[in-house]
């Protein structure tokens, strides 16, 4: 891919090619707490009877802001008028929603930390990451 490209693919396998615009979102997805995700199960041990439950969270964060992004075109089309700045914090509200998911979260996640959950988790994520764009996150932080 030549870097005057101003997007990025993902090959999905369920909603085939994701398109991800080089922007803060593209800036997101390779921070290290997006990349985690990566090899985190979605299913947790889910794998170990349904033998094809293999995604993980960052093939579901993909996936969750695909379906924004279509939700976002799908209300644009219809007259919707969604600014660049709702659209940006809208895509990365999709894409961050469970970055605060450890592994087995669900399953766990009440009892590591009392009255602490994963959403508390990824809304910390999201102020630390807001910081490093200066702030470009915003009105992402205000959705959430």
């Amino acid at each position: 891919m030549s870097s005057n490209q101003r997007f990025k693919l993902f090959s999905d396998p369920v909603h085939g090619f994701i398109s991800v615009p080089k922007t803060v979102i593209m800036d997101l997805i390779q921070t290290p707490e997006v990349q985690r995700l990566r090899r985190i199960r979605q299913l947790g041990v889910g794998h170990l009877v349904f033998p094809g439950a293999e995604h993980t969270r960052f093939n579901h964060a993909l996936g969750a802001m695909a379906l924004m992004q279509d939700a976002l075109t799908n209300l644009n089309e219809k007259g919707t008028p969604i600014s660049p700045e709702e659209r940006t914090a809208a895509l990365a509200v999709a894409l961050l929603h469970d970055v605060g998911h450890g592994a087995f979260s669900h399953t766990l996640e009440h009892e590591l930390i009392e009255d602490f959950s994963h959403e508390d988790m990824s809304r910390v994520l999201l102020t630390d990451l807001n910081e490093r764009p200066d702030g470009a996150l915003d009105t992402a932080l205000a959705m959430f």
